[in-house]
């Protein structure tokens, strides 16, 4: 196996909070914090990770921080979300959550991930961004530890 790890948790996962994304974004910067995370994912990136934060009302060096010098377990980071997100109410997590589960790539990058995992871009291929990264993912975890 690798010494580097594809982030296998989808964005459309949701923990306890009921917020989805973030225990993907949990992975990601605790690989990150360990130098284990793959190559061409970030800990912390412009998409949803960043609409995760800025959703919960978290910075995130704060995040990164306490994931670096606590390396909690996916409970235990919640629990320090709970007690630091600014906006975590259920009608903040239920708009965030349908800002994820709503969001669609551009052509360019459908195409790209489709044509890479051997998907014809037709009427029943995925569309939504979740949906497309999971395969992306998959098709990334392949590559490097299974061929």
């Amino acid at each position: 196996m690798s010494d580097t790890y594809v982030p296998l948790i989808s964005s459309g996962v949701a923990g306890p909070l009921g917020v989805v994304h973030l225990p993907r974004l949990w992975q990601k910067v605790s690989l990150e914090e360990k130098g284990k995370l793959a190559s061409g994912y970030p800990g912390v990136g412009k998409g949803f990770d960043a609409m995760t934060l800025a959703a919960l009302g978290l910075e995130e060096q704060a995040v990164r921080n306490y994931i670096k010098q606590n390396k909690p377990t996916y409970p235990e980071f919640e629990a320090w979300v709970k007690k630091n997100a600014k906006s975590l109410n259920r009608d903040a997590i239920e708009k965030h959550n349908a800002g994820v589960r709503g969001y669609n790539h551009d052509d360019e990058t459908r195409k790209g991930i489709l044509g890479a995992c051997g998907i014809d871009d037709d009427a029943s291929a995925f569309k939504d961004a979740v949906n497309l990264n999971n395969l992306d993912d998959w098709y990334e975890f392949h590559r490097a530890v299974l061929k």
